[in-house]
């Protein structure tokens, strides 16, 4: 890393530290203001960085020092807004927020055992994340193909547009966790601290799915069953220590769901509307897959605006709220308008290249549904059903496997279908392993959907006091998984592209779950002990679940333990954490490709060897064919390689010796409009993935040397 750019570094998580205080909410009653504050700041920090990059990419000046510039101002900004923001409150006579020091020294003083064990079993993993993803070297499959050289190539031209490649993904997918990886790599002039951008998604939607769990009706016992549940799920472990874009998509929408619920009980003002546009943006710009979930919750909001409207008696049907109605309206407006400045610039650079705003044909086809009848949504819902909650029990993975075939052939759809299946991907596919791209949540998922159905049919007895607005949001939901299932097709990596909706699920387990232990605690048995609960016992059971302090064995049933026998629906309930735990613990220990022990250790294995835990036979071979084109003192470069072969590497051999980037050209190209380097004109040749496909391209007297997954080519050897 650059000594000069650590302080740099710094900036974005001082802004941020700032804004929290700026943008603390004003509303007395506002639910888990702190942790609204926090995700409003990490919603402008996160828009700055996105305008800044598209700001600076329009005028060509994609250099860290005008990123510095850019960061040092803003930095300024946030401290002028957020001193302004303390004589404001010290002259209204409010009090300073709490420092998080002091919310933590406070929350450990008051919680019980239970409590303190699901936090600290949080806590363990989000600190044993945060180390891992300091030491393992970035080695994704798909940042290796389109990720991380695409950041590499802004860097090397100056600005964000199109360019040459094989790999049309390296353009055409959206690009705003690469906007933030950017900074980074601007400031300290490689990729150590790549992985700590999926590490903060992953706090964040933490913070926001706890808030949310909060806003309908959860105590401080439910919020951490939330946490809890999300932070032990497997996928959200090894995809915090990743350069993957997944846990950064769930992030945004996450945010759009704790201010959408907002919107259920207040009128938005102008800085709500501007945090969900920004929001929405956001997802918009990482992941389309997001919007899935992104656009009924904002009409969930839409709706909740609409009937602030209404006072609390009936009103005649004839009437009107044509004035709530345009506010509405004309709020939805700067919402999407909001939106389509972060979202627009990119979107209009694809549609300026191909003639459609969300790319080629090749791409629009591949991932997207392309048959929505209701048997091929029904079958493709069951197979992606299938894949999400999949285990380590062969014989229940390969009955229901058995029976999904079994339903498709009696509606007349095959299961392996191109039109509702990936590329050539046959269902089904083993998923249970912890594997970043495709590792299943069955526990995550199992105790999400039912909690949805319980909050459907009995919202009531999870939360008496909030529960049209936990029905609604359980419908809003259901209809975003439904959306995903005929919307994407079935493939076997798919499970990443569900983070998103598995994390807006998730407040609804931990209400459940919180439900389940409620009722054991409030279950006195007076019939087995032939006396009745005093009072004093039963608010020590019920002040838990209300969010004040109790006994922490009580969270988790162990007071009514105690005094009588579980009811069994708690017992399965224990039963199960432990078993999330468990899964969390071993995520993180064994999960690959990066892992704390075993063969691939991040203690134990160098940081180029790491960077190829999927494919450790290709390491020395680029080092092979670097070393030659090095030893050649070859300039121009030219790439042959195919759509899904590894072009990162390339960039950390070939750079100069003073880190500046290599002139690389790709001899092949997908995109018309950008014609492919002519191979006489560079100075030597690079392959991956095919001997023959570059051997076509060799010119005149150039010799080819290829090995089984690489080769080089330089001229005046043949």
């Amino acid at each position: 890393m650059s000594a000069a750019g650590f302080p740099l570094v710094l900036a974005p998580v001082a802004s941020l530290a700032l804004l929290t205080v700026a943008l603390r909410p004003h509303t007395v009653d506002t639910t888990a203001p702190r942790r609204l504050a926090v995700i409003r700041a990490t919603l402008a920090v996160g828009a700055f960085a996105v305008l800044t990059v598209e700001i600076l990419g329009a005028l060509r000046l994609l250099t860290a020092p005008t990123f510095a510039a850019a960061w040092l101002l803003f930095l300024a900004v946030s401290a002028v807004a957020a001193a302004r923001r303390r004589r404001a409150d010290a002259r209204a006579g409010r009090r300073p927020a709490t420092i998080p020091a002091a919310a933590l020294t406070g929350f450990w003083r008051t919680a019980g055992r239970g409590e303190r064990l699901l936090a600290g079993t949080v806590g363990g993993l989000l600190l044993v994340g945060l180390l891992v993803g300091l030491l393992a070297a970035p080695n994704n499959f798909d940042s290796q193909t389109y990720h991380l050289p695409k950041v590499e190539r802004w860097v090397a031209q100056g600005d964000l547009s199109f360019w040459a490649t094989a790999i049309h993904r390296q353009v055409t997918i959206p690009p705003g966790a690469e906007y933030l990886l950017l900074h980074l790599r601007l400031f300290t002039g490689g990729d150590a601290l790549y992985n700590l951008v999926q590490w903060a998604a992953g706090l964040v939607c933490l913070l926001a799915v706890a808030r949310v769990t909060a806003q309908l009706g959860g105590g401080r016992r439910a919020q951490l069953l939330t946490v809890f549940v999300l932070a032990t799920t497997p996928m959200v472990t090894l995809q915090s220590t990743s350069t993957q874009t997944d846990l950064v998509c769930a992030a945004w929408v996450a945010c759009v769901a704790t201010l959408a619920l907002d919107g259920l009980r207040r009128q938005a003002g102008v800085g709500e509307l501007l945090a969900l546009g920004a929001a929405t943006g956001l997802t918009a710009l990482t992941k389309t897959s997001g919007l899935l979930a992104v656009g009924p919750l904002l009409v969930l909001w839409g709706l909740g605006q609409l009937r602030q409207a209404y006072p609390d008696r009936p009103v005649p049907r004839r009437r009107v709220p044509v004035a709530a109605t345009a506010r509405t309206v004309g709020a939805s407006a700067l919402i999407l308008l909001v939106a389509a400045v972060v979202v627009g610039p990119f979107l209009s650079r694809v549609y300026a290249e191909f003639g459609h705003p969300l790319g080629p044909e090749r791409l629009r086809e591949s991932v997207p549904m392309e048959r929505h009848d209701p048997a091929s949504v029904l079958v493709n819902a069951l197979r992606i059903g299938h894949t999400a909650l999949d285990t380590p029990l062969a014989p229940v993975r390969e009955v229901t496997a058995e029976a999904i075939i079994a339903v498709a052939g009696l509606i007349g759809v095959d299961p392996q279908d191109r039109a509702i299946t990936f590329g050539r991907e046959n269902f089904p596919e083993p998923s249970w392993y912890p594997d970043e791209d495709r590792v299943a949540f069955p526990l995550a998922g199992a105790l999400a959907l039912i909690g949805a159905v319980a909050a459907l049919r009995r919202p009531a007895r999870i939360s008496p006091e909030t529960a049209g607005a936990l029905r609604a949001y359980a419908l809003v939901v259901v209809v975003a998984v439904l959306l995903h299932t005929a919307m994407i097709k079935w493939q076997p990596w798919g499970n990443r592209l569900l983070l998103y909706a598995l994390a807006v699920s998730v407040p609804l387990a931990g209400l459940w779950l919180d439900g389940v232990f409620r009722r054991a605690g409030r279950a006195a048995t007076p019939t087995e002990n032939s006396r009745a609960a005093t009072p004093a016992e039963d608010s020590r059971a019920a002040t838990p679940a209300e969010g004040g302090p109790g006994d922490g064995t009580a969270d988790i049933g162990g007071t009514a333990g105690r005094r009588g026998r579980r009811p069994v629906a708690a017992t399965l309930a224990v039963t199960v954490l432990a078993t999330c735990a468990l899964a969390g613990v071993l995520a993180v220990s064994y999960g690959f490709p990066r892992r704390l022990v075993g063969a691939g250790s991040v203690f134990t294995t160098t940081e180029w060897e790491s960077r190829f835990l999927r494919r450790p036979q290709w390491a020395q071979e680029y080092r092979w064919a670097a070393d030659a084109v090095r030893a050649a003192d070859a300039r121009r470069i030219g790439l042959s390689q195919r759509n899904d072969d590894w072009e990162y590497p390339w960039w950390l051999l070939l750079r100069d010796a003073d880190g500046g980037s290599p002139e690389l050209l790709a001899l092949q190209s997908v995109l018309e409009d950008r014609p492919a380097t002519d191979p006489a004109s560079v100075d030597a040749i690079v392959c991956t993935g095919s001997r023959d496909l570059c051997a076509d391209l060799l010119p005149p007297g150039w010799r080819l040397e290829f090995r089984s997954y690489v080769g080089y080519a330089l001229p005046g050897q043949g």
